[in-house]
C-alpha cells in the first residue's frame, strides 16, 4: 500500500486486485473526513465506490453532483416534446449544444471503459440509499457553472472550444487504463483543457474545487463524512480545505450566483432599430428615396440571407430556412425576439423527434447527432439561425452606415 503524505492528510492507494490498473485515490483528510477521487468513466470506481461506503460506514455521504446532473443520471433519456420547446423558447439551446459536445468527449472514453460517465457518482447515491445514509449533492448546479464559463470566455476561447469540440480530427487517445495507472493523469488532463480555454478552465476547474471543498466544509459538524469526487479535483479541494474554514465557506454565495449579464450587447440591439429608422427617416425628410430604397433592400437581404444561410449549415428543413429568412428583418428589430426561435419551432413541427431520436441524443455517442439526429437538428437550427440573424443585422447596419457616411 503506497502513502503520500501532505501536512494534514495522506493519500493512500486502495487496491482492488494485482495491477496499478486496479487502483484509486482515497484521502484520509481526518478522522472523520475521507475523499475517494474516482475516474468518471471506470466501471471499477463503481465497486470502489459501494466498498468504501462498507468499510468507512460514514454518517453522510457528499457526492460531486447537482440535482439535474442526478436526474439525468437516473432517467437518462428523459427529455420529450415540451422540453425542446422550452430550450427553444427560451433561447437556451447554444447552452445545451455546448454541454452536449462537452458530454460527448467524455461519453466516448466512458464507451471504451464499459461504463456511462458518473456511474460511480449514481452509486455513490445508491449505496448511501441501500445503507440508509444521508447523502448530500455538493455540485454547483451546472447550468449555473456553464453559464459562469461562458461569459468569462471571449471570442477566441469561444472559438477554441468550438473547434476542439466540433472539428478536432485528431486520432491521439488517452485510455482508461492510462488514466487509472497515473493518479494524477485525471488532473493533467484538466490542465490540459485549460490550456485551451484560461479563462473557462478557472471556472471549470478552480471555481468547482472551491465550491466542492466549502460545501464540505459545510457538512464537518454531521460526524464522518465520505466525499466521493473526480479525482482531477482532489489536489485543489485538499488544498481549499486547509484553509481557514470561515475563509473557504465565505466563498459560496459569490460562487453559487449566475454571471451578470452583458449590458452591452443589448444597448447594441436595440440600438441598430434606432439607427435605422433614424436613416431612412433622414433620408425620407431629404427626399433621396433611390438611397432609401437600397437601404431598405441592403437590410433585407443581408438579414434574410444569413439568417437563411444558418439553419441551411444547420442541415434544417428548406421550410425552417425560409422562415427564418423571413422573420430575421424583422425579429432583428426587436431585441425579445430571434429569428432561430421561429426556425427552430418551424423544424421541430416539420421533422419532429421521435422517441429514438430522443434516445440516441442523449446517448451523445457521435458529434454528428448534432446535425443528423431530429433533436440535435432542432437545437442547431435554432442556434445557427440567431447566429445568422445576428451577423446579418450587424453586417447590414455597417454597410447602411457606410452608405450614409459616403
Amino acid at each position: 500500500m503506497t502513502w503520500l503524505s501532505t501536512p494534514t492528510c495522506s493519500l493512500r492507494l486502495i487496491p482492488w486486485g494485482d495491477s496499478l490498473s486496479d487502483e484509486y485515490n482515497v484521502v484520509d483528510f481526518d478522522d472523520n473526513l475521507r475523499i475517494v477521487g474516482t475516474a468518471h468513466v471506470s466501471s471499477k470506481s463503481v465497486k470502489t465506490v459501494r466498498a468504501q461506503i462498507l468499510e468507512y460506514e460514514p454518517d453522510v455521504v457528499a457526492v460531486e453532483l447537482c440535482d439535474s446532473r442526478l436526474s439525468t443520471l437516473r432517467e437518462p433519456e428523459t427529455l420529450d416534446s415540451q422540453d425542446l420547446l422550452k430550450i427553444i423558447k427560451e433561447g437556451k439551446s447554444a447552452m445545451i449544444l455546448l454541454q452536449s459536445a462537452l458530454a460527448v468527449q467524455q461519453r466516448k472514453m466512458g464507451v471504451s471503459a464499459g461504463e456511462t460517465p458518473g456511474a460511480e457518482l449514481l452509486a455513490a447515491v445508491e449505496g448511501a440509499e441501500e445503507s440508509q445514509i444521508p447523502y448530500e449533492m455538493i455540485d454547483r448546479d451546472v447550468v449555473i457553472t456553464l453559464k459562469r464559463a461562458w461569459h468569462r470566455m471571449g471570442l477566441l476561447e469561444k472559438w477554441r472550444i468550438v473547434n476542439t469540440l466540433l472539428f478536432d480530427d485528431t486520432d491521439e487517445e488517452v485510455s482508461i487504463e492510462e488514466v487509472l495507472d497515473d493518479s494524477d493523469m485525471m488532473s493533467k488532463l484538466m490542465e490540459e483543457a485549460r490550456g485551451v480555454a484560461p479563462n473557462a478552465g478557472e471556472v471549470l476547474i478552480d471555481e468547482r474545487d472551491a465550491f466542492l471543498a466549502a460545501k464540505i466544509q459545510q457538512m464537518r459538524d454531521r460526524g464522518k463524512i465520505l466525499a466521493v469526487v473526480g479525482a482531477g479535483h482532489l489536489e485543489g479541494i485538499i488544498e481549499n480545505l486547509n484553509r481557514p474554514a470561515n475563509e473557504v465557506t465565505s466563498r459560496l454565495p459569490a460562487l453559487s450566483s449566475e454571471p451578470p449579464k452583458k449590458i452591452w450587447p443589448k444597448i447594441v440591439m436595440a440600438a441598430i432599430p434606432l439607427f435605422l429608422f433614424g436613416a431612412l427617416g433622414y433620408m425620407a425628410i431629404n427626399g433621396e428615396i433611390t438611397q432609401l430604397r437600397q437601404t431598405a433592400m441592403t437590410w433585407l437581404v443581408l438579414n434574410a440571407t444569413l439568417a437563411g444561410l444558418g439553419v441551411i449549415l444547420a442541415r434544417g428543413h428548406p421550410v425552417s430556412a425560409l422562415v427564418g429568412a423571413l422573420a430575421s428583418p424583422i425579429t432583428s428589430l426587436n431585441p425579445t425576439l430571434a429569428a432561430g426561435w421561429f426556425a427552430g419551432y418551424t423544424q421541430f413541427k416539420l421533422d419532429g423527434p421521435t422517441v429514438r431520436d430522443t434516445k440516441d441524443f442523449l446517448a451523445l455517442d457521435d458529434i454528428s447527432l448534432f446535425w443528423k439526429n431530429r433533436v440535435g437538428k432542432v437545437l442547431m437550427v435554432t442556434a445557427l439561425g440567431n447566429v445568422g440573424s445576428m451577423a446579418g443585422a450587424w453586417i447590414a447596419g455597417g454597410a447602411i452606415l457606410g452608405m450614409l457616411i459616403g
